[in-house]
């Protein structure tokens, strides 16, 4: 019963799929091609960590492995436990959205979008170079970092701001809903990503998402206890600071 209701679920975007050019073969469970000199991983986080200890069973020949996954330490470490005839390497396209789904494709998703490559000790010039065509062949721009580096950054430029945005959709009382303007839809948006995706990011990046939390935290402190003693020239200041920041950000 279960099944039959997922499939129901998906039929919408499944039926986008079957129309002409869009598809060329569709399989309803995972068995990739054993043949493939090139595999890419773009799942959600929880997923590529399960799919990556069962491609051993599959896949015996020479293959590039390229994950997508918006985290990237615990998969590098997974990744790093298959047998060399993986030629692996970490990726992650800075570009999502918060709707979800082929209805919501963007052909120019990818246009000018940094795509990070974390590679590994092991990592072949083979494995570096395919990842690199790709990323130049769809327009992005190539950024190599430690997958360790990756996470921290991340932490702060897309997970804390999701949970931000969380947060406030929640807080808001249901009858002032009718009251909201482009700062309030602009400020919530992350909040309608989907939850069971961002689970698997946020538990696979805890500790550092637990940091940036702590540093928005002092930050807001900071300006509540300002506003409380009604130090109005020193918020002033923060919140100077904080539009010059903004400016610094956008501009860079």
């Amino acid at each position: 019963m279960n099944r039959f209701l997922d499939l129901m679920r998906i039929f919408p975007r499944l039926s986008l799929l079957l129309q002409p050019k869009q598809l060329t073969s569709l399989q309803a469970t995972f068995h990739p091609y054993p043949k493939s000199d090139v595999l890419i991983l773009a799942t959600p986080v929880n997923i590529i960590l399960d799919i990556i200890p069962r491609l051993p069973s599959f896949i015996k020949q020479k293959c590039i492995l390229i994950d997508l996954g918006s985290t990237k330490k615990l998969i590098i470490e997974s990744m790093n436990q298959l047998p060399e005839n993986f030629e692996i390497i970490g990726a992650h396209p800075i570009c999502g959205k918060e709707k979800l789904g082929l209805e919501n494709a963007d052909a120019n998703l990818y246009q000018s979008a940094q795509f990070i490559i974390t590679p590994l000790e092991r990592t072949t010039s083979k494995a570096k170079s395919a990842v690199t065509q790709i990323i130049s062949a769809i327009g992005a721009n190539c950024v190599e970092m430690s997958a360790e580096a990756h996470d921290h950054a991340l932490a702060f430029t897309s997970h804390l701001p999701f949970l931000i945005s969380s947060a406030l959709a929640k807080t808001l009382p249901k009858e002032f809903a009718n009251f909201i303007g482009p700062g309030f839809r602009s400020a919530s948006r992350l909040a309608g990503t989907s939850a069971h995706m961002m689970l698997g990011i946020l538990g696979s990046n805890k500790e550092n998402v637990l940091h940036a939390i702590q540093v928005f935290r002092n930050s807001l402190n900071e300006i509540e206890e300002n506003l409380q003693n009604e130090n109005y020239m020193q918020l002033e200041v923060i919140l100077n600071q904080s539009q010059s920041a903004y400016q610094e950000i956008v501009n860079h």
